[in-house]
């Protein structure tokens, strides 16, 4: 996994614990934190956290290195 898509992983982590708090407590921390929803810092960080997400979409798609080298030969069985 390289770099961009573990930041992307947290981002996503953290929107999907704000989105929690949002629907068990209505409670937006993002906003509590940042100055409310409207507060440009507060967009910013939910736009990182859409990108985020989407860069994550990517993963559902990308074959796991686990089956890849499962399919390959193994050159130590005969």
């Amino acid at each position: 996994m390289s770099a961009i898509q573990r930041i992307a992983l947290v981002l996503t982590i953290i929107g999907a614990i704000n989105w929690g708090l949002i629907g068990f407590f209505q409670f937006d921390l993002v906003a509590a934190i940042f100055g409310g929803q409207g507060a440009a810092l507060s967009r910013i960080i939910y736009g990182l956290v859409g990108i985020a997400g989407l860069v994550n979409l990517g993963l559902l798609f990308k074959p796991s290195e686990e089956a890849v080298h499962r399919d390959e030969p193994n050159p130590e069985v005969r």
